[in-house]
């Protein structure tokens, strides 16, 4: 018997799951650095941390650096169907970190895990899409006073926080993750562009060369996967609500029309916007025959799927991952995911490298945090341009890349305005 607790599928997963970490961990060099570097300074000494994150191998190797560094870390799901059972087992017994995560878990658990959490008393929170910041400040504010501040990983979460700031209910700083250059440029746009196709392409094995395949917002993580897509063969669709971004889209050489117009020709939708019923009654009731839909935002709401289920009139399963909906004129429409993310509940997630990026940012933000936090303002916080740079920096480096550096007379000239034509 285990002396910590948990709350978790399946142990006897548990050398899979520490096979699959280390997998992982040698695709993240940059993490490495900073564990290694941790290990020494233990720059989180005493620091409690509760993070709510996908439960991945990445996770795990965010996890074991932090607690590396002396942190003391607890950790629960942020979405019912992207925790890896078989890392949540290795977390558990091998890393000795209470974790609260079951793949499949109903809402009732999924808040009871994040209820665990928060019973660690943080100093420090992880969120990826705020559950663990809001169930604070709705339930448990008798916390609050014991939060330096937090980090947000993801974009639905920082709309979330942004929001709770311009209300003035935000009660500690929390930390961008996300907003990092080295976040979103890499980890929204080419993270998120493999792993979503990498989603559709298991559950379905449908060729996408050739296939009419829209993609609902043109945010970093909608770049990406119109990227991938149209990498794949597909002829590529761009719905959006921004005008500026609607014009990059269509620079980029992607058709832009409405939803309602693309429903009606679309062989695949993904919707990646962070807002809900992006895909609603309208567009199911002029939908193409056969299109799957999918969702790569953080919450399942981008989909409105209560308004697919009162149209159809019948549903069933014909592949793992994939529920095909009946409509009354006999149109089908396939729902992949229940409408969670599909990167992570159909695949894998992000590959490592790109999560190296992402969860060095994690790692050297919490850190940041524990000596800094209480002199911060409670707002949302880009992520230090220093710490920004420093990731970038290893990043290059890890991948054996050099770069040149500006001499002094150039950098006089860029300080100068007195030199002209």
């Amino acid at each position: 018997m285990l002396d910590i607790d948990h709350d978790i599928n399946d142990l006897s997963l548990v050398d899979q799951g520490s096979e699959r970490i280390e997998w992982a961990f040698s695709e993240m060099p940059v993490l490495r650095a900073i564990q290694e570097r941790f290990q020494q300074d233990r720059p989180l000494a005493g620091a409690r941390i509760s993070g709510c994150l996908h439960i991945t191998t990445e996770t795990a190797n965010l996890a074991r650096t932090l607690k590396a560094g002396g942190a003391e870390l607890v950790l629960c799901a942020s979405n019912p169907l992207s925790t890896q059972d078989d890392v949540a087992a290795s977390l558990v017994k091998h890393h000795r970190i209470p974790t609260f995560a079951k793949r499949g878990e109903d809402n009732d658990t999924y808040y009871r895990h994040i209820e665990k959490a928060l019973d660690h008393r943080p100093q420090l929170t992880m969120d990826d899409g705020a559950d663990l910041v809001s169930e604070l400040h709705k339930n448990r504010r008798e916390l609050l006073d014991d939060i330096i501040g937090g980090s947000e990983e993801t974009t639905t979460g920082v709309i979330r926080l942004r929001a709770m700031a311009a209300d003035k209910a935000l009660k500690f700083p929390v930390i961008a993750v996300n907003d990092a250059m080295t976040k979103h440029l890499f980890d929204n746009r080419y993270g998120t562009g493999q792993s979503t196709l990498d989603g559709i392409i298991r559950a379905t094995n449908i060729l996408l060369a050739g296939k009419t395949f829209t993609v609902a917002g043109y945010g970093w993580c909608g770049r990406g996967i119109a990227m991938r897509a149209k990498g794949h063969g597909a002829q590529v669709i761009v719905t959006e609500v921004d005008p500026l971004r609607a014009l990059e889209a269509a620079m980029d050489g992607f058709r832009v029309m409405p939803m309602l117009e693309a429903a009606a020709c679309s062989d695949f939708i993904v919707t990646a916007t962070g807002d809900k019923h992006v895909l609603d009654i309208a567009h199911f009731e002029v939908i193409k025959d056969g299109c799957v839909i999918a969702n790569s935002g953080h919450f399942n709401v981008e989909i409105n799927i209560p308004a697919l289920e009162s149209l159809a009139i019948d549903k069933h399963s014909p592949r793992l991952h994939v529920e095909t909906y009946t409509l009354a004129d006999g149109r089908q429409v396939r729902l992949l995911a229940e409408g969670r993310l599909v990167n992570l509940a159909a695949a894998e997630g992000h590959p490592a490298a790109v999560m190296d990026m992402s969860f060095a940012n994690q790692a050297l933000s919490m850190a940041y945090l524990w000596r800094h936090g209480a002199d911060l303002e409670n707002a949302v916080h880009p992520v230090p341009t220093e710490i920004d740079n420093q990731v970038a920096q290893m990043k290059l480096a890890a991948m054996g890349l050099t770069i040149d550096t500006l001499s002094a007379e150039q950098l006089h000239y860029q300080a100068s305005w007195q030199e002209g034509t």
